[in-house]
């Protein structure tokens, strides 16, 4: 099969839900990040992309009829190019860089532009459609930002519980301690902050027209590890256990990331040399309430299909959805924590569902040639007990 590359990625800064982007659509956001990814390859005809893929977790509003041909309309490249969304929740964008990977492997394509976009601040309420006109009850909106809505009463309940609670439910299954989740939150905000003032972020990130954000919105450099366990628990009180707060999860955001993916030729259609090789792929599921832990089976997957083992990875790039399920992927992978997201992750930098995936792929491969490391594994956890993982190798190590 033909070999599949990352060749570049760029994406925006991150912005606080009702923040810096709160005004700016999404399908905007994710056109945004296109036409900046074609314009960063000094050869490249639009006319030779493949395809667009996009990621997107809602698509509820006004990224609704297919985000990724919406996107790709607004950006000004050619109308003969297709595009698709694709929605695996948290996992959305990985998931289209894996089936872009794909195509290019089976000789579909040369060159696929890739991505993800949400905007959590915009995203609708929703009403049910009645059975019958008007009826005589109250209706209740539905909020689309994030979790369970309209649920299947056919659904068990212990598979629907809030992401929080079933956060909970993973800490205390795998002895998982408040204090380990704060610190893990402590050093996300602290190594976001250095990577942003190292520069390591300047060539990974553009910004957004008519906005001032410049930096991912929601770190917080002054945070302390004392402030950090302050914080008040929000799905379960601390007399009950409970250990999950607003500074040891992820935050809502908005935001929009792309990746340019080819093949060996599309170094000559881009005129760029590629970052690194697409070496394995892997998905897992588990039951739904401990989805956080699925990302665990996911890389183990890849690394096989990759033919190495964790004693030869250098670089993990695992989003922090919450600092718990983070903490428990980490104990189960056996690795050392110190290879893991060092420029920051997902609790400081944000998390915009349909946009993560591809941010932490094209972080991973810019840290590896920033590194000269071989190896790095890309891993997300996905809401309903998924989870999804890429191993790079960088082929100038």
């Amino acid at each position: 099969m033909t070999q599949a590359y990352i060749y570049d990625a760029v994406r925006t800064p991150f912005g606080r839900f009702g923040g810096a982007l709160a005004g700016v659509r999404p399908d905007d956001l994710a056109a945004h990040v296109l036409g900046e990814q074609v314009g960063r390859a000094p050869g490249l005809d639009p006319a030779a992309i493949d395809e667009v893929v996009l990621g997107n977790a809602n698509g509820a509003g006004e990224e609704n009829r297919n985000v990724a041909r919406m996107a790709t309309l607004l950006a000004g490249l050619p109308v003969e190019l297709p595009g698709t969304t694709v929605n695996r929740l948290c996992g959305s964008s990985l998931d289209a860089a894996i089936i872009a990977s794909r195509q290019i492997g089976a000789g579909e394509a040369d060159v696929v532009l890739v991505g993800g976009v949400e905007s959590m601040s915009r995203a609708p309420w929703v009403l049910p459609k009645t059975e019958k006109p008007y009826p005589a009850g109250d209706m209740t909106l539905a909020s689309t930002t994030l979790g369970w809505r309209l649920v299947n009463k056919r659904m068990r309940p212990e598979w629907t519980v809030s992401l929080g609670e079933a956060t909970e439910q993973l800490a205390e299954r795998h002895g998982i301690t408040r204090d380990r989740m704060d610190e893990f939150a402590y050093r996300s905000h602290q190594l976001t902050q250095q990577a942003w003032d190292e520069g390591f972020y300047a060539d990974l990130t553009v910004q957004v027209p008519g906005t001032e954000l410049t930096r991912d919105e929601s770190v917080r450099a002054s945070s302390t590890v004392e402030k950090l366990a302050g914080l008040k628990t929000v799905f379960r009180p601390e007399e009950q256990g409970g250990t999950v707060t607003a500074g040891n999860a992820s935050p809502l955001n908005d935001g929009a990331s792309a990746a340019l993916l080819g093949s060996e030729k599309a170094a000559e259609l881009t005129g760029l040399q590629p970052l690194a090789r697409i070496a394995g792929r892997g998905a897992a599921a588990n039951e739904p309430q401990f989805f956080g832990f699925a990302p665990v089976e996911a890389a183990n997957s890849a690394l096989r299909r990759a033919g190495i083992t964790w004693d030869d990875v250098a670089a993990v790039e695992l989003n922090e959805a919450f600092a718990a399920q983070s903490l428990a992927c980490v104990d189960a992978w056996g690795i050392d924590p110190a290879i893991v997201n060092r420029h920051g992750g997902a609790i400081a930098i944000g998390h915009p569902l349909g946009a993560s995936g591809t941010r932490i792929l094209g972080t991973l491969a810019r840290s590896l040639q920033a590194s000269g490391q071989r190896w790095g594994v890309a891993a997300i956890c996905i809401g309903v007990g998924q989870g999804l993982a890429v191993v790079l190798e960088n082929q100038n190590a």
